[in-house]
């Protein structure tokens, strides 16, 4: 295999891995995204006396947003 594919390859990956970024940041930040997001967090909510707001049910929630700023 010559360089001049493994560059190629570099670059191809890297443009699917940009264009995956911008639709993932125009989701995110879209109408859609924010009702997702909103929902998560009120179900989350409510569902704390159900869970009587244990240590788990915190870190599902906590871990959640980790995994989202990420």
């Amino acid at each position: 295999m010559s360089s001049s594919n493994s560059g190629k390859r570099t670059r191809g990956l890297s443009r699917r891995l940009e264009a995956l970024a911008h639709t993932i940041t125009r989701f995110t930040g879209s109408t859609v995204g924010f009702a997702l997001a909103l929902g998560t967090i009120v179900v989350w909510g409510v569902t704390g006396p159900l869970f009587y707001f244990s240590d788990t049910w915190q870190l599902v929630i906590n871990t959640g947003t980790t995994i989202v700023t990420f």
